[in-house]
């Protein structure tokens, strides 16, 4: 059942160790078939490396599983990808990464501000990543957690946890965790330099909406 998208979240999750954006039995990476709602997702306590797409477990928008071929469970955060897809309809695709600079500033609760003009393919509405209430991971909180900075934005960090990154293609959402973890990365090493008390400036909301692709370059007509 749904071969061709379980096979496209194993690839994406293997693809996540190799970026180092999470290791070992950490994160957890859904897709949404469109057709039917069911979603595709990983299972729980299993190592990547060792993980084929057989593994991948079918659930429907309940949280029943539907199909696992061999034998798992779907992923403890299975709730969380759940009330995501509710709340934000549009979206097919959900990846949860726990990469070390994302997860520094998801501990000390501090947003990531636009220190670069980037952060505006992210979807941040107010010109920053927000981050979700503590939530214990496993549980309706941690999914109640991510509704309000997913309304806001497409990325997200999770108190003390990690982040998240949706978007309509799971390759695209993939992208944007991995910007979230290049952009902690930055604004980290930024504050390191200027030393204690002091940030950065930023580029105002205001200033990131303007963007549009420049009318200077001339495109070959559409066929």
């Amino acid at each position: 059942m749904l071969d061709d998208i379980k096979k496209k979240v194993l690839r994406v999750a293997v693809e996540a160790e190799k970026m180092g954006l999470c290791r070992h039995r950490s994160g957890n990476f859904s897709v949404r078939d469109m057709d039917s709602g069911l979603i595709c997702i990983t299972p729980t306590g299993l190592d990547r490396n060792e993980m084929t797409y057989h593994d991948i477990v079918v659930v429907n928008s309940m949280g029943e599983v539907v199909e696992a071929e061999t034998g798992q469970r779907p992923t403890s955060e299975t709730m969380m990808h759940l009330k995501i897809y509710e709340v934000r309809p549009e979206v097919n695709a959900v990846v949860h990464t726990h990469s070390k600079f994302a997860v520094t500033f998801a501990i000390l609760k501090k947003k990531i501000p636009a220190i670069v003009y980037e952060i505006m393919n992210l979807g941040c509405q107010q010109g920053y990543i927000p981050v979700a209430e503590y939530g214990r991971p496993g549980t309706m909180a941690l999914a109640e957690s991510v509704v309000e900075p997913l309304s806001i934005s497409d990325v997200a960090l999770l108190e003390s946890h990690g982040a998240v990154a949706v978007d309509r293609d799971i390759k695209e959402a993939l992208l944007k965790a991995a910007y979230v973890e290049e952009l902690a990365e930055i604004y980290y090493r930024t504050l390191t330099l200027l030393g204690p008390g002091k940030e950065p400036a930023c580029i105002p909301n205001e200033e990131l909406k303007k963007w549009a692709y420049p009318a200077e370059i001339k495109l070959l007509p559409k066929k």
